[in-house]
């Protein structure tokens, strides 16, 4: 009976201690989410005021360094009455196209590597992955010279090209196929599909969430791209957001209020997208390579 009674007692403190344990993680955590959101919210909060107030609340930093005093709309208003509005639309449409050929391509590379046994498969998944280890921007300048040689300058098909074949998204989607249990291909191939049929009544339905990490991926690699549009978008019809950005900073003047505004505009809907997906995005990168 006593032993009975001091059994809990005994236990208490170690509840009370991983009590402690998990509220100080929960602290560190909301401390350093803060201190990664903070520049977001200044961002946001000086797109709100004249561009002659972005700095005079910096030091030393009180209340009004992270809620505008007076808030404006004008910055936003003159933001798009220039060619930013347009600059965003094409970013939006070159990254939507980007995105929805981009899968197709690289699903269909992946699934000819992971299930589609052939002679040097190794080695092709192997200059697949040294080629998303190498920065786009090593090669963009001798890429853009044939691009302007083949007449693809100021297009959006010039734009959209060199996003479609990505070594990561492949990479993902390939480690996702091989989790794919082999029995399916074997009762697919016993119903008479070939491998156009297996990969997309069997692969294509069970890797949803590969596909959206992958489609992100896609997504964030043209979204901030900038030295590309630079190259090959010179254009006033075919700029892009990033490009339209940096122009907005004048030869003699910068309005960094309408230049936090743009800013703003290119930052909020990557994260819109970001935020509402990474539920996928995280379960595609949970489940590579499980089988």
């Amino acid at each position: 009976m006593t032993s009975a009674l001091r059994t809990p007692l005994r236990r208490r403190p170690v509840h009370f201690r991983r009590r402690a344990s998990n509220m100080a993680i929960i602290t560190l955590s909301a401390v350093v989410g803060l201190a990664f959101a903070l520049p977001l919210i200044w961002t946001i909060t000086n797109s709100f005021r004249p561009g002659a107030e972005i700095f005079k609340y910096i030091d030393p930093i009180q209340w009004f360094t992270f809620v505008p005093e007076s808030p404006i709309l004008s910055n936003y208003v003159e933001l798009f009455s220039g060619t930013f509005g347009r600059a965003v639309l094409n970013s939006i449409g070159v990254s939507a196209v980007t995105v929805v050929l981009g899968v197709l391509i690289c699903a269909a590379c992946a699934f000819a590597l992971a299930a589609i046994p052939f002679k040097g498969s190794g080695a092709v998944f192997a200059i697949v992955v040294l080629s998303f280890l190498v920065p786009f921007d090593a090669i963009a300048i001798p890429l853009a010279n044939l691009f302007r040689d083949w007449g693809l300058a100021n297009t959006f098909t010039g734009l959209i090209l060199p996003g479609l074949g990505n070594g990561l998204a492949i990479f993902l989607i390939r480690q996702f196929f091989l989790a794919v249990p082999t029995e399916l291909v074997e009762a697919g191939r016993l119903d008479g599909l070939g491998w156009w049929g297996i990969f997309s009544r069997i692969y294509l339905p069970l890797s949803a969430p590969a596909l959206f990490g992958a489609g992100l991926t896609l997504f964030l690699f043209q979204w901030q791209s900038y030295v590309w549009p630079l190259l090959i978008g010179t254009d006033q019809d075919h700029i892009l957001g990033p490009v339209a950005l940096a122009n907005l900073k004048g030869q003699f003047s910068i309005d960094y209020g309408v230049l936090f505004a743009g800013a703003v505009i290119l930052t909020i809907i990557p994260l819109i997208i970001i935020v509402s997906m990474q539920r996928y995005f995280i379960q595609s990168v949970s489940t590579t390579g499980i089988k």
